[in-house]
């Protein structure tokens, strides 16, 4: 698709003799000119508007920073220049730009007519998570100042906190952490249970019975943990409460594992960077194309369950032992150095399903450690890092961000990504469906049928955020639906069991969009048959998948226990063998022959339960999203 964005300016006369103040500009030219091609035209331009300040000079001043930035990114991302300078660089630019649009509406007496942002963060019993994402937002705003914050708050980004948690303590932490960046100059409004229930019940009755299945029906004094769709979907009613203008309101929901910025691949290891600004993008991709919803993907770690990537990442864990073999134990360590970058989907067990390409076998280790340290102090780390796996990290196979052809240039769009999707205010009716359900793929699911409803209007763009699974805090101090933590163990079968049923709906609807009318209710027919065929295909895949893992994870236990190697000739190496002994116990748990949801999978009479739920939500997909769309 890649459309071309169209440009707007305004029409206004300002004072001849206010001179615009440009030296980031003229020092960012200065500095990079010899190195960067195209700078150096964009200087003699820049030379030409010391003549005249009128208005439409000013309107082509403020437009030559556009015309800067791509040359900026190509050199920064390629490597052509030192990366820490040249994106100081390019933020400052960005204010400075934000200081000439605020300049032009004074001068006017316009205002700006960018969008205004209304980001939602549900969020249950995460505080070390809530505090990441926050930061970030904090850092995109004061780094790249977005609207400005003459007045000490940034003017067009508001947050809201959208509260799930069940314990109290943790209520209080998210409502602290609200009430310190409100003090930083963040617009934040906390989104707390007793006013979601309200806002919910003010809907009339009937309307709100039709919406049962998209919000929740939970009761007052239980109204936590009622999911992280039916959280967001609750946002919705509290984004039609706040917003003062639909034509200039875009809506942007992000999980609070996530933050807004980008990694890079190092020889130190990961970098976090604040290097992308994703307001500025987004607002210019709106007013330039027609698009109702826009995603963005993740980098960082996967996106998706571990109950998908346990045979690809005991592959990476056995050939990590496998090498360590053949090292001694006092050597200094080896696994240093940028190794290759994951492809698409690298991380995913069933990659092919999605249309990706076969990945090369296995992925080194990067050890985390600094300094001088041996073999030994990196299998200690590397042992008590395995089981947050359990948890959606995955050590070997991080997804790494890459520029390729910008920002905004678009692609058709058939994922939603929960966690960073924008809509305006026309596509909040294509919301993410069938929270009810539980099950895992929400979003994929979701996504094709928005693309079969609304085709290039929904769009896909190269703004992605970092996912992190765990934080600083640990495991303990992190809420994930659908593990259970024991002492020593990590129970994944809820999680494995709303995956199986979360791909068998996603696939079915897939085949079901491509023959079916999604702007009228499927036929029971049409929805039955869609999934009595992916049934059989999926069974099969994970029959196969289910068999491979029982296999390798004895590889790996006969690797490390049975074969004689130095690690179990070293004291100090008790603990990291004590922890890899559990990981392997917990993948035997969750995937062996004995897993509680790999019975449930094999149970044609829980598979029969599950399909009724399935055909019946796809059949009322319509009349749902009918009484959805009436609230807008």
């Amino acid at each position: 698709m890649n459309r071309p964005l169209q440009k707007r300016r305004s029409r206004f006369t300002s004072s001849p003799d206010l001179v615009p103040a440009t030296p980031a500009l003229q020092d960012c030219i200065a500095r990079y000119q010899s190195l960067i091609h195209g700078l150096a035209d964009l200087g003699v331009r820049l030379q030409s508007f010391s003549a005249s300040h009128d208005a439409k000079s000013l309107d082509a001043l403020i437009d030559l920073y556009e015309q800067c930035y791509p040359l900026l990114e190509q050199a920064m991302w390629s490597g052509a220049a030192d990366f820490h300078p040249l994106l100081a660089c390019y933020q400052s630019l960005f204010r400075e730009q934000e200081a000439l649009i605020r300049q032009r509406c004074k001068n006017a007496q316009v205002s700006d007519e960018r969008h205004h942002f209304i980001l939602a963060i549900p969020v249950a019993d995460r505080p070390p998570h809530l505090r990441a994402c926050l930061e970030s937002l904090y850092q995109v705003c004061t780094l790249f100042d977005y609207g400005g914050h003459a007045s000490g708050a940034w003017e067009k980004i508001q947050v809201i906190v959208s509260e799930d948690s069940r314990d109290e303590a943790n209520v209080r932490r998210h409502q602290e952490l609200v009430d310190e960046y409100r003090k930083k100059g963040l617009q934040v409004v906390y989104f707390g249970l007793a006013e979601q229930y309200e806002l919910l019940h003010a809907l009339p009755p009937q309307q709100r019975e039709r919406l049962d299945h998209l919000l929740t029906t939970q009761p007052r004094d239980a109204f936590y943990l009622k999911g992280q769709a039916a959280n967001r979907n609750l946002s919705y009613l509290k984004f039609l409460q706040l917003t003062e203008d639909r034509e200039r309101t875009l809506y942007y929901p992000i999980d609070s594992d996530q933050s807004l910025c980008v990694n890079r691949q190092t020889e130190a290891g990961e970098e976090a960077v604040y290097a992308l600004n994703y307001f500025h993008a987004i607002d210019r991709i709106f007013r330039g194309t027609d698009t109702l919803m826009l995603t963005g993907k993740m980098v960082g770690d996967p996106p998706v369950s571990p109950a998908v990537m346990a045979a690809n990442f005991l592959d990476d864990v056995t050939a990590f032992f496998t090498q360590l073999a053949g090292l001694r134990s006092e050597a200094a360590c080896q696994f240093h150095g940028a190794g290759p970058v994951a492809g698409d989907a690298a991380y995913h067990d069933m990659a092919r399903l999605f249309g990706f390409d076969q990945q090369p076998t296995t992925y080194p280790y990067p050890c985390r450690l600094q300094g001088a340290h041996d073999h030994g102090a990196c299998l200690a780390d590397f042992a008590q890092r395995l089981n947050a796996f359990f948890f959606g990290e995955h050590l070997t196979r991080k997804t790494w961000f890459a520029y390729g052809s910008g920002f905004t240039q678009l692609t058709p769009a058939r994922t939603i990504y929960p966690g960073n999707y924008i809509v305006n205010y026309a596509g909040l009716k294509y919301l993410i469906p069938f929270g009810h359900l539980r099950l895992r793929m929400s979003g994929p699911t979701a996504g094709r049928l928005i693309a079969a409803e609304i085709g290039h209007r929904f769009a896909s763009f190269n703004m992605p955020n970092l996912h992190r699974r765990t934080t600083e805090a640990g495991l303990s101090d992190d809420f994930r639906p659908g593990v259970e933590v024991g002492e020593a163990s990590v129970d994944l079968s809820n999680e494995f069991e709303r995956q199986f049923f979360g791909d068998l709906m996603l696939f079915s609807t897939e085949e079901l969009v491509k023959n079916a009318d999604v702007n009228q209710p499927f036929a029971r027919e049409a929805v039955e048959a869609a999934i009595a065929q992916k049934e059989t295909e999926l069974l099969a895949l994970y029959q196969q998948k289910h068999d491979a893992i029982v296999e390798k994870n004895r590889q790996l236990h006969a690797l490390v226990f049975d074969a004689g190697h130095w690690w179990l000739r070293t004291p100090g190496l008790t603990d990291a063998l004590r922890h890899v002994r559990a990981f392997i116990d917990n993948i035997d748990r969750n995937f062996g022959a004995h897993a509680a949801a790999w019975r449930q999978i094999q149970s044609a009479t829980h598979r029969a339960e599950r399909k009724r739920q399935i055909v019946e939500a796809l059949m009322n997909y319509r009349a749902e999203r009918d009484a959805w769309d009436s609230l807008f």
